[in-house]
């Protein structure tokens, strides 16, 4: 008998059913990332010039700078150019934003491919941002409920946008709200304390467009103990009403 027949049995014996990593987000080559390449719906020749309003908005931004450290506007222009153009970073607008501070476009497009706020592929009227760090997943149900809820409700995985173009849904990592795990951030509202039923409502009245109320979903407010107070339950006390400790 061979070795690898002799440990067939053992092999079996300690097979294990596989589990769902904590980093599952759907893997994108490097190019799709930071490098651009021209498409129908993403090329230089697409024009993109800001609006009377953002550039006003714009040299507000740039006002808040030395002259000649404009180029620290960067960040927040960029953003500016993503709002306006439906909420992804194209060629088009990343070259505006190097016109406007007349830095080279070099130097915009490391700054756009560098931070995962800029998106470089066009995203839905609803951009859904899933956390499934460790708070979020060990938080409430757990995100891992949330994203089956999700998926199964807009039969989307993340990456992917909806057949209607209402909803992109992507993992992502730490959002900040980890007392109110599990949260999912969708734009720029929060959605706290989330359970699979809560989650379908927030969708279903996005996809109305509605806007449902952000926060926690479960009826506390802000990030108060879920069990209630447990301390500042009384008025405070008047001044000089302190017992202090003397000390020597």
């Amino acid at each position: 008998m061979s070795l690898r027949s002799a440990l067939a049995p053992l092999r079996q014996a300690v097979r294990v059913t596989p589990r769902r990593a904590f980093g599952s987000s759907a893997s994108r080559q490097s190019e799709s990332l930071f490098v651009h390449r021209d498409t129908d719906y993403n090329n230089p020749n697409i024009k993109f010039e800001f609006t009377p309003e953002n550039l006003k908005e714009a040299q507000k931004i740039i006002d808040r700078y030395p002259p000649q450290y404009k180029k620290a506007a960067c960040m927040p222009i960029l953003d500016l150019g993503q709002r306006q153009n439906g909420g992804w970073t194209s060629i088009s607008v990343m070259n505006a934003v190097a016109k406007l501070l007349e830095m080279p476009k070099m130097r915009v497009y490391e700054v756009a491919t560098f931070y995962t706020m800029y998106n470089r592929e066009p995203v839905a009227t609803n951009f859904v941002q899933l956390c499934t760090t460790t708070p979020c997943q060990l938080g409430g149900c757990g995100s891992t409920k949330i994203l089956e809820t999700i998926e199964s409700h807009l039969n989307v995985h993340p990456g992917q946008t909806t057949k209607d173009g209402k909803f992109t849904l992507i993992e992502v990592e730490c959002l900040g709200a980890c007392s109110n795990a599990p949260m999912m951030q969708i734009n720029d509202d929060f959605y706290e304390d989330l359970t699979p039923e809560t989650t379908i409502q927030v969708l279903q009245a996005l996809s109305k467009g509605e806007r449902p109320k952000p926060g926690p979903q479960s009826g506390r407010r802000t990030s108060e103990n879920s069990a209630g107070l447990t301390t500042l339950t009384g008025p405070p006390p008047k001044p000089g009403q302190f017992n202090l400790p003397e000390f020597q």
